[in-house]
């Protein structure tokens, strides 16, 4: 998925973008690639379980160098993110415009609304960065989806950011164009419960680690730092509602 670049920079981590559903890193690697695509694979899997499981039951001790490093700068990448914990004026009224399609999209997929709130927040930067036509109006395209050869609707070619072996790498991709923002979080809700890939976000209630992990496993994005900071990003959103 294609998430905006935030304002806040995080050093050797930006621009923070990432890759539209498509398979888990190292999945379709082959040859001299594929060795070093497995093992990238292996320690964003690492990380990912110790970010999902929030250093519980796997101590920073227990990962790897590599691990250790990672999972300093994710976890440095979703404070910066957060912030101080609090929403701006307009981030506000971003939720406010859509939660009657978050909530709509959170029954089907099991989850809270919250975390959807957040995910669209993450992938558009709160609305203001969503992907636009070449006339400025814009896709409403709020998760950053890409038009596959089996999408029948609009589309529109766009420049987007891939992490290759943990590097990011500048590139270009068909997304999807949606008509409104309902049609966003329709097609959100019915693609991610219909790909086997991401079975392991949905059902899951208002766990924010459990819903950001599952994605990153099915491969919604490339940057390794993205199921951190969509998690942190959720659990702020969820706080501000207690």
């Amino acid at each position: 998925m294609r998430h905006a670049e935030f304002s806040t920079s995080i050093p050797a981590l930006a621009p923070t973008a990432a890759t539209r559903p498509t398979a888990a890193i190292g999945a379709t690697n082959s040859g001299a690639g594929g060795n070093f695509g497995g093992v990238f694979g292996e320690l964003q899997g690492e990380v990912a379980d110790f970010i999902q499981n929030g250093g519980a039951s796997t101590s920073s001790a227990t990962l790897s160098a590599e691990g250790r490093v990672w999972a300093a700068r994710t976890s440095a990448a979703a404070n910066a993110l957060v912030g101080d914990g609090s929403t701006s004026t307009d981030q506000q009224a971003f939720l406010d415009s859509i939660a009657p399609w978050a909530r709509e999209a959170a029954d089907k997929l099991g989850v809270a609304p919250e975390l959807v709130s957040a995910h669209a927040a993450l992938e558009s930067g709160w609305g203001q960065r969503p992907l636009k036509h070449a006339d400025g109006s814009s896709t409403n395209n709020l998760f950053g989806i890409k038009a596959g050869s089996a999408w029948q609707g609009d589309a529109l070619d766009a420049a987007t950011t891939e992490y290759v072996g943990g590097a990011a790498v500048k590139t270009s991709a068909r997304f999807r164009a949606y008509p409104d923002q309902a049609s966003a979080f329709r097609d959100y809700a019915q693609m991610l419960s219909d790909n086997p890939r991401f079975r392991g976000a949905l059902g899951t209630g208002s766990d924010a680690q459990a819903f950001a992990a599952g994605l990153a496993r099915g491969g919604y994005a490339t940057d390794p730092a993205y199921a951190a900071k969509l998690s942190r990003l959720a659990a702020k959103l969820q706080g501000s509602k207690s």
